[in-house]
């Protein structure tokens, strides 16, 4: 099967080269990379012009990240689909182990392997997640770890892709449009991806947190006919602390 991966990259010159070689190194499967740059001014378009014909290349301006994917995924010509934002990277083997997963499993499901979030100085912590549902989400309780996510090409397709006009949770809006499908979500047992958190990113920085919640607030009205209320806060914190009190068992039991 064929992978497209899509980056978009807006003045991430700092991580760029790190993140396309981590995906133009995975030469164990078929793989098509679009970057997609909306205008950066610090030498990024430089570095990817440097790349030649081995990186489809999308110089357009955008109307935010999500429509800039969007763009990049029109030019995908793969079976499955996957998204890797400039400052993150995919670790080795990562997409070998996506192409026998949809090879042996079919094209009935979307997949998140496991990874690692890592520190502006490098420090790494681990990242497991959980098969999503749309209680999960709904009520805020699900982990989303876009990096190490992929998807049918059709199921993308069949949704008409990212949602333009959001500003901040595209993939965990996308995630829930899946499951609506309804497709199922499966996790891999396998590192496939690193997270960076840093000064600048949108999730190190906390500048769009009120933004990010009114979204999800959003879509929870969208799905519930609804607005969110105390007794849905309280049903989210009981989902979230749940969550906690079995991810440490598990961890007891593993160190027993």
């Amino acid at each position: 099967m064929k992978i497209s991966i899509v980056t978009i990259s807006f003045n991430q010159g700092n991580f760029l080269r790190q993140c396309i070689e981590s995906i133009l190194t995975q030469t164990e499967c078929d793989v098509e990379y679009i970057v997609v740059d909306p205008g950066s001014a610090d030498g990024s378009r430089e570095l990817i012009e440097s790349y030649g014909d081995r990186i489809v290349k999308v110089f357009a301006r955008d109307q935010g990240p999500a429509d800039g994917l969007n763009q990049g995924f029109k030019r995908a010509t793969g079976d499955i689909y996957g998204f890797v934002n400039a400052d993150d990277y995919l670790l080795p083997g990562a997409l070998k182990q996506v192409n026998h997963y949809f090879e042996s499993s079919g094209l009935s499901s979307f997949v998140t392997g496991q990874g690692y979030s890592e520190s502006a100085e490098g420090l790494r912590s681990v990242i497991k997640v959980a098969p999503l549902s749309e209680r999960n989400m709904l009520y805020l309780s699900a982990s989303i770890f876009q990096q190490a996510t992929f998807f049918p090409a059709e199921a993308f397709k069949s949704i008409g892709g990212f949602n333009a006009t959001n500003r901040t949770c595209w993939d965990y809006e996308l995630f829930l449009k899946f499951l609506k499908l309804p497709i199922s979500h499966q996790i891999i047992e396998y590192d496939l991806a690193v997270f960076r958190l840093h000064p600048d990113s949108i999730s190190g920085s906390g500048r769009l947190t009120d933004m990010y919640r009114d979204e999800l607030d959003q879509i929870f009205l969208q799905y519930q006919g609804r607005k969110r209320n105390l007794f849905d806060r309280i049903c989210g914190y009981m989902l979230r602390l749940q969550k906690v009190c079995l991810s440490y068992l598990n961890y007891k039991k593993c160190k027993a």
